[in-house]
C-alpha cells in the first residue's frame, strides 16, 4: 500500500505543478496584459474567453486538490513517510480551489458580464492581482510540500 500511497503522490505532486504553474503563468503573462488594456477592451475580452478560462483552471485545480486530498488520506492510511507534509499540501491545495467561491467566482462573472462599471475595472483588476498572487503562493506552497514529501520518502527508512 506504501508503494500505492508514493505513486499517487508523484501522480499528485505533477498536479500540484501544473496548477502552480498555471497560476504563476495567469499572474505574470494574463493579469498584466488584462490591466494594460482599457476596461472596455479588457471586459470584451473577458466576456469572449471567460468560458475557456474557467475550463482550463477550474478542472486542473479540482484534479489537483483532489489528488492532494486523496493522497493525503491513502498515505495516512498506510502510514507513509512525510503524512505532515502531505497534510500541509492538502490544505494549501484546498485553500487555493476555496478563494474561488469566496472572491474569484463573483469577481469573474461581473467581468463576464459587464456588470462592473468601467471606471472601476483598474482597482477591481489591481483587487484580482493581489487575491491571484495570494493564491498562486498557496499553490506554489502546496507544490514545494508535495515534492519535498517525495524526496524525503527515499531518505527515510520503511517502517
Amino acid at each position: 500500500m506504501e508503494v500505492m500511497a508514493n505513486a499517487l503522490t508523484v501522480l499528485t505532486t505533477i498536479a500540484l505543478g501544473l496548477s502552480a504553474g498555471a497560476l504563476v503563468t495567469e499572474g505574470a503573462v494574463l493579469i498584466p496584459s488584462w490591466r494594460s488594456l482599457q476596461p472596455d477592451r479588457f471586459l470584451a475580452w473577458y466576456r469572449e474567453h471567460a468560458r475557456l478560462l474557467f475550463k482550463f483552471f477550474g478542472p486542473l485545480e479540482i484534479v489537483a486538490a483532489g489528488l492532494a486530498v486523496a493522497t493525503l488520506a491513502l498515505s495516512w492510511v498506510a502510514r507513509a513517510a512525510a503524512t505532515q507534509l502531505l497534510i500541509l499540501s492538502a490544505f494549501l491545495a484546498v485553500a487555493v480551489l476555496a478563494a474561488f467561491p469566496f472572491y474569484f467566482q463573483k469577481a469573474n462573472a461581473s467581468f463576464a458580464a459587464g456588470a462592473i462599471v468601467p471606471d472601476r475595472v483598474p482597482g477591481e483588476l489591481r483587487r484580482y492581482s493581489r487575491w491571484h498572487w495570494a493564491r498562486t503562493v498557496l499553490a506554489v506552497g502546496a507544490f514545494v510540500s508535495a515534492v519535498i514529501s517525495l524526496l524525503s520518502v527515499g531518505s527515510t527508512p520503511a517502517g
